[in-house]
């Protein structure tokens, strides 16, 4: 096994961790999202969720203004985003821009390290599972498989934890309520299902997560579940004693990965050795 790759790859910061078995030929790839909870960078991910049984690159990539593209070194600017308008300052256009910056990495990375696109996962923990559900119903990309933790499925259940933490509720205008939308996957999920290959999709919940998060991971799977040829193709991983967050705050820098994600990389490293090939 290699050592891990880090750097920016068209403007976005990842870390890349090599393929800890050998394989033959190019590799496949698994691509992920980190939360903004912790882990909320690209580094913190990789050591909370290594997915080392995976043959395969996985590639974490940072999210705007977290890792290495804080302001001033800390999540600050992000928390103001969220205070000052939950949909359209932060959830909208972080999720966004991580899904559009995603190609241009995506292609300079292969360049790099030689994996095969053809054969790539996508793997998103709370807003990051927005960002590689983004990914999934706007069908541009090949994806072979997919895995979300505590996924952001629904902006709307985001803003209501926003709302709740900051005690005083959302001023709702037409167009907040059209990027949030957008950013509701149950309602995009024929999009995601009217993939020319309709990609295996493991959702995992924690049973401590927030009870909008745990609804919604549920209603995602129920509805894929419907469209899907083989419904077991969609599965929903409920995880007892699993909160929001990954790791222990702050989550910034990288740490022992905590036993309850263990239990996480174990059920995604499982569900990605199966449909990754």
């Amino acid at each position: 096994m290699g050592d891990p790759v880090t750097g920016t790859a068209a403007g976005v910061p990842f870390t890349a961790l090599p393929p800890s078995a050998e394989v033959s030929g190019p590799a496949p790839v698994v691509v992920a999202w980190h939360m903004i909870d912790a882990p909320r960078t690209d580094v913190a991910f990789a050591a909370a969720l290594p997915l080392a049984g995976v043959p395969a690159w996985r590639v974490y990539l940072g999210m705007p203004l977290c890792g290495a593209r804080m302001i001033d070194g800390s999540m600050d600017a992000v928390v103001e985003r969220a205070r000052r308008d939950a949909m359209l300052a932060y959830a909208d256009p972080i999720v966004g821009q991580a899904a559009l910056e995603f190609p241009a990495a995506l292609a300079e990375l292969r360049e790099r390290l030689g994996f095969d696109t053809s054969r790539m996962a996508v793997v998103g923990g709370s807003l990051g599972g927005a960002v590689a559900l983004t990914i999934l119903a706007t069908r541009e990309i090949p994806v072979r498989a997919a895995a979300l933790v505590n996924p952001a499925v629904r902006a709307r259940s985001l803003v209501g934890v926003v709302e709740s933490l900051l005690e005083q509720p959302y001023p709702w205008n037409d167009k907040a309520n059209e990027a949030a939308d957008q950013l509701d996957f149950v309602a995009r999920s024929g999009e995601i299902s009217a993939r020319e290959t309709q990609v295996p999709l493991a959702v995992v919940s924690g049973e401590e997560d927030f009870p909008s998060f745990r609804e919604d991971a549920a209603d995602l799977v129920s509805v894929l579940r419907g469209h899907y040829a083989t419904p077991d193709d969609v599965v929903l991983a409920r995880v007892p004693g699993l909160a929001h967050a990954l790791a222990d705050v702050p989550g910034i820098e990288p740490a022992p990965q905590l036993p309850i994600a263990k239990t996480v990389d174990d059920v995604v490293t499982d569900w990605l050795i199966r449909h990754l090939g």
